[in-house]
């Protein structure tokens, strides 16, 4: 465990914040990207070592979160299909479409199956000729090598009755469409460590430049975002916009060049809905035509499509996956919205930040019994 205590040394933290007061003169506003890094920075309470003017805003960077509702509502279409298998991980299974989740099409009798990675669906679709069995491809560029791989293993071997329901996301199109909006308060990006593992910083050395903002590659380690955040303060406050990886024991400039490689064989950019976000150009994945034979959404044309969009009430998870609001600010928060019974995706997923602040931020007894129990 030698790792997880250099990595988590209170008195090293101490002197990261010392640091970090010499450094900053001015107001700042980070965004750390990365669900991942969001729970980190609160379960450790790094937000709070920080000095008075630097603040930290949460990203879209959830995959769980972010995936639109008509992907949601085609994938609940189609598991109840009969003679139809959706393969699914499990942090999938709840969150909210238009109408319904696949925790309750299963419980009505759609096979809904989970697995643990996308070579464990075409396994069962090998084992399960008789069915056709949809694989729900969710994700960042760090699950799509793998469902890459998937794709052209099932061609190998000749499986005609595996698809992929791709919603996979490109995140530095989402980071260049905040920075885009009119009323962006982002002046610097924590990146997520394990995208840029894959992908390599190439895109982000051209949001950079054409942005002039700092992207700071970072871990998930409380010392590996404070190291982070000193860094994009530094260069926010020297007036530089550069791409740096203090993350260098996993992350290389050129990412991984077999995982890309798959990636690119596989996969074509296309203009893609990100909950919260709306269509952002070429912020997600298809299959390209050489492997449109498992494509799910052209197999099945019939099932999904566009819904109306759940209406929520009084839950605000769209501007929360903007970046512009807390979750403790939302007015359904902790009351009608909780873990257990999740209104906005940011509640459902592990990584989501409304499910971040209720783990580790919680509300007042007080509070809570204003808003209402659920």
């Amino acid at each position: 465990m030698r790792y997880l205590d250099e990595y988590r040394d209170g008195q090293a933290a101490q002197r990261y914040a010392e640091a970090l007061r010499a450094i900053v003169t001015r107001p700042w506003t980070l965004m750390e990207v990365c669900g991942g890094q969001t729970h980190a920075i609160l379960r450790y309470g790094i937000d709070e070592l920080l000095p008075p003017g630097l603040t930290l805003i949460h990203g879209p960077g959830c995959p769980v979160c972010v995936t639109p509702v008509a992907a949601l509502d085609r994938a609940v279409a189609l598991a109840r299909r009969a003679g139809v298998v959706l393969a699914s991980f499990g942090d999938m299974l709840r969150v909210p479409g238009s109408a319904a989740d696949l925790l309750h099409a299963r419980a009505a009798g759609a096979d809904v199956r989970i697995v643990y990675s996308p070579l464990d669906a075409v396994a069962l679709a090998e084992r399960e000729p008789e069915r056709e069995v949809v694989f729900f491809a969710v994700g960042f560029e760090t699950t799509a090598p793998a469902n890459a791989m998937a794709v052209r293993l099932a061609s190998r071997k000749g499986l005609e009755n595996f698809s992929l329901l791709a919603a996979q996301r490109r995140v530095p199109p989402a980071l260049d469409a905040i920075l885009a909006s009119p009323d962006c308060r982002v002046q610097a990006f924590l990146a997520a460590g394990h995208v840029c593992a894959v992908m390599g910083i190439a895109e982000y050395v051209a949001l950079a430049a054409r942005r002039r903002v700092p992207v700071v590659v970072t871990g998930f380690e409380p010392l590996d975002l404070l190291q982070g955040v000193a860094m994009a303060a530094r260069q926010l406050e020297e007036g530089r916009g550069e791409v740096e990886i203090p993350y260098s024991r996993a992350v290389r400039p050129g990412g991984n060049p077999a995982a890309r490689a798959a990636m690119d064989e596989v996969f074509e950019p296309c203009d893609g809905e990100w909950r919260g976000l709306g269509v952002i150009p070429d912020g997600a994945l298809r299959l390209r035509p050489r492997y449109a034979a498992f494509d799910a959404a052209r197999r099945f044309p019939d099932e999904g499509g566009e819904r109306p969009a759940p209406r929520d009430g009084d839950c605000l998870a769209g501007l929360v996956l903007q970046g512009r609001l807390r979750p403790p600010d939302c007015p359904a928060f902790g009351g009608r919205c909780t873990p257990e019974h999740p209104v906005g995706a940011p509640m459902v997923s592990a990584e989501g930040a409304c499910a971040a602040y209720y783990r580790y931020r919680p509300r007042p007894a007080a509070a809570v019994a204003a808003v209402g129990a659920p």
